[in-house]
């Protein structure tokens, strides 16, 4: 009985979605996730701040990885609690370790790690055969 409860007690909903490497990509597939959350009706405490790692995730793939990409979010509800993964996954770096990147301002770029560091609950970087998995867990009540 109690197993029973449990799974009618949690839910799940998954949605992925490729990153066209193209211009203009990651506004159109932040558009995309926000009109996802609210289907999903994620509870709007987290729906900015998922936007805004959103954003972070999907402009390192397109600033410093190679294609092909694609965002996968996953919102899970388990017994009243709610929690949303963004997992970006890239082929992995376009640029080796210390390699300058022509056109890349410094005093512009590098803050998005401690963005979603500071709004995620849990967060980090999977790298496996297929390139890098970067994701963020946000938690709502």
């Amino acid at each position: 009985m109690a197993a029973q409860l449990n799974t009618m007690l949690r839910q799940a909903c998954e949605h992925v979605c490729p990153l066209p490497p193209v211009p203009g990509a990651v506004s159109d597939v932040r558009r995309r996730a926000g009109d996802v959350m609210a289907a999903w009706d994620v509870c709007p405490e987290i729906v900015e701040d998922a936007l805004l790692v959103v954003s972070e995730l999907l402009t390192n793939a397109v600033v410093h990885a190679l294609p092909p990409a694609h965002l996968r979010l996953t919102w899970v509800k388990d017994a009243g609690l709610g929690t949303l993964r963004i997992e970006v996954t890239d082929a992995g770096p376009a640029y080796g370790t210390g390699d300058a990147q022509d056109g890349i301002d410094p005093d512009e770029h590098g803050r998005g790690e401690q963005i979603v560091h500071a709004l995620a609950a849990r967060h980090g970087i999977h790298i496996h055969s297929g390139g890098v998995s970067r994701w963020a867990d946000l938690v709502a009540a």
